[in-house]
């Protein structure tokens, strides 16, 4: 599998570690590398901000999708190839959603948890079957992935609905992973996501 565009999500704010402001200028800098175009949350501020500079300046091309009403909160980036200013929370993870051909998680608090979670559900209904990827800087997402395996070990998840996550702590690594990755082949439950 091939990308053209990949969408990550991370934190408004830059984390306590060094490593984390590191880890997001080396994926903004790999994905412009590579020709992969970057599509985020539309902020200046935090992950969010250090992602998209490191994109744009190794001359890649980025989009940017925000909220109105966070479009002053999260500094709204104007120096994107394209921000797009939407209507709700919604509407703005759907078009990033729509835009991506895959998804990578940086460390980030709710808000990126959210969005991590809400495309690995539509994932495990079979809504899409871009891959999902986490990049493990020092560990972050240890707890989660252990919370995961718990989940299937205590009978609320399936074994393969685990996997759909592909874990890794190097960018390389984890954009090998993805580009293998084949979605499973899954029984249509649901006709139209509109219609839940």
């Amino acid at each position: 599998m091939t990308f053209k565009r990949l969408c990550v999500f991370c934190g408004a704010r830059h984390g306590k570690r060094p490593e984390y402001t590191a880890a997001a200028q080396a994926l903004g800098r790999t994905l412009a590398e590579r020709g992969i175009a970057l599509v985020y949350g539309g902020g200046n501020v935090g992950l969010m901000g250090v992602v998209a500079d490191a994109c744009m300046a190794a001359g890649g091309s980025v989009i940017g999708v925000i909220p109105q009403a966070l479009d002053e909160w999260e500094v709204g980036h104007r120096g994107l190839t394209r921000l797009e200013v939407v209507d709700s929370m919604h509407t703005r993870k759907a078009r990033m959603a729509e835009l991506s051909d895959g998804f990578i998680a940086l460390p980030g608090g709710l808000g990126t948890f959210e969005e991590l979670f809400e495309v690995l559900t539509w994932a495990q209904l079979g809504f899409h079957g871009k891959p999902i990827g986490l990049l493990d800087v020092t560990g972050y997402y240890a707890p989660l992935a252990q919370m995961l395996q718990n989940g299937v070990a205590e009978g609320f998840m399936k074994p393969e609905n685990a996997e759909l996550l592909l874990r890794e702590h190097d960018i390389d690594t984890l954009l090998a992973a993805m580009a293998r990755y084949r979605a499973p082949v899954r029984e249509q439950r649901i006709q139209n996501e509109k219609q839940l």
